[in-house]
């Protein structure tokens, strides 16, 4: 492989890893001033963990051999000793570092359901847990040969030339995250206080910092790739990046205004990430006119999708819900219709829409149940969620011993 391709690669991979501090920016900045240490630890903690299960173990269980199997073997080559002495070792490696970057970022995006009123003991099992049984998995449903992979070919054949469309992780990122979110917060229950309007952002510029880091490091979530595909698609995913998160912040400020009265700073970062989310799965299969209305269509539904845990009485705390399960499947679905080529508007059969949608069910049912599991096992035995008097005293020095703003000891 040339020297430029490894050197987007390695770029890529530094990129997709500062999303993860980008995410803790995000949510730090929406939580309560006594919380902010204990939101930032969870992405931080996440990081780590991930990171070494990832490399112990995780990247070997993405690779099935069979279709039908569940996940690779995760002792076929513990810790990469045989990778690390392979004549490809440099660029396997890399393909390895930059995976593991997807699946960091994928556990982190659930803690902001959780916000206020997580055990970061119990979150870190909880991590380790769920990246075992769920995301790494999945990645290799999706990615690594296995049942999603192939649906298209299982369903309609090779001659058909249909295959799911999942880019950058639509499924495997944000519908396992957001699925996984839905479940924690009904396993931890309510903050106290909750209802609309009562718990309000402690800092907006740290969120619009977390949401400009998220986008910069987003080229490489979703370019990045092609560092292995010889940069083939890269124009049409850089510029579908921009567009898609540039139209949602427009609906999603258009719904706010029209609903509220007005457009707000934490609604324009948060139709940034909502554009983000949906253009993932589609970013390398969309022409640029259909990327903008789907980041229209994705920042106002998902403006709309925020409120309904106010209308079923779940506490999602910072709208991972909202945002990254339904921006996540809207992106999904939308290559059914629109994607080039195949898609049901663009010519193509109801196929791609089937395959589409039948992974987007999958995930998001199987997500939601081991989390649900994992969660409720936790809370059962160790305890999940800290006292409600722990919660009013505030997580950051009930936790961990630390203020994020100790301005009169100054």
């Amino acid at each position: 492989m040339d020297t430029g391709s490894i050197s987007w690669g390695i770029v890529a991979t530094a990129l997709v890893l500062v999303m993860t501090p980008g995410v803790a920016f995000f949510y730090g900045g929406l939580v309560k001033a006594k919380s902010v240490i204990s939101m930032m630890m969870m992405s931080f903690g996440a990081l780590g963990l991930v990171s070494v299960l990832w490399i112990l173990y995780g990247y070997n269980m993405t690779s099935v051999e069979g279709v039908w199997s569940f996940a690779g073997n995760p002792f076929t080559d513990f810790g990469l000793s045989g990778m690390s002495g392979g004549e490809t070792a440099n660029t396997d490696l890399l393909g390895v570092a930059y995976g593991s970057t997807f699946a960091i970022i994928t556990i982190a995006l659930i803690s902001g359901a959780i916000a206020d009123r997580a055990k970061f003991g119990s979150w870190m099992l909880f991590v380790g847990l769920f990246a075992t049984l769920a995301y790494f998995p999945i990645a290799a449903w999706v990615w690594g040969g296995g049942w999603i992979m192939n649906l298209g070919t299982t369903l309609f054949g090779e001659d058909a030339g249909i295959e799911v469309i999942d880019y950058a992780g639509g499924t495997v990122v944000h519908l396992n995250a957001g699925a996984a979110a839905l479940a924690l917060a009904l396993v931890l229950g309510k903050r106290v206080g909750f209802q609309k309007g009562i718990l309000k952002p402690h800092n907006v510029p740290l969120t619009m910092l977390g949401a400009s880091i998220l986008w910069f490091g987003w080229f490489g979530f979703n370019a990045g790739a092609e560092w292995l595909n010889g940069l083939e698609n890269v124009g049409l995913i850089v510029i579908n990046t921009i567009g898609a998160t540039a139209a949602a912040i427009i609906g999603w400020l258009v719904v706010e205004k029209l609903k509220d009265g007005k457009a707000t700073s934490v609604g324009a970062a948060s139709g940034a990430v909502a554009g983000l989310v949906a253009i993932t799965p589609a970013c390398a299969n969309l022409a640029p006119g259909w990327a903008l209305l789907l980041g229209i269509i994705t920042g106002a539904l998902c403006a709309l999708a925020v409120e309904l845990k106010f209308k079923f009485g779940f506490d999602d705390s910072l709208d991972v819900v909202g945002i990254h399960l339904v921006g996540g499947l809207i992106g999904t679905v939308f290559l059914g219709f629109f994607a080039t080529g195949t898609g049901l508007v663009l010519g193509g059969g109801v196929q791609q829409l089937i395959v589409q949608v039948i992974p987007v069910l999958a995930v998001m049912i199987y997500s939601f149940v081991v989390a649900w599991v994992i969660g409720t096992l936790i809370q059962k035995t160790i305890g999940f969620r800290i006292t409600n008097e722990d919660e009013l005293a505030g997580v950051d020095t009930t936790v961990h011993g630390e203020e994020g703003y100790a301005l009169d000891r100054v």
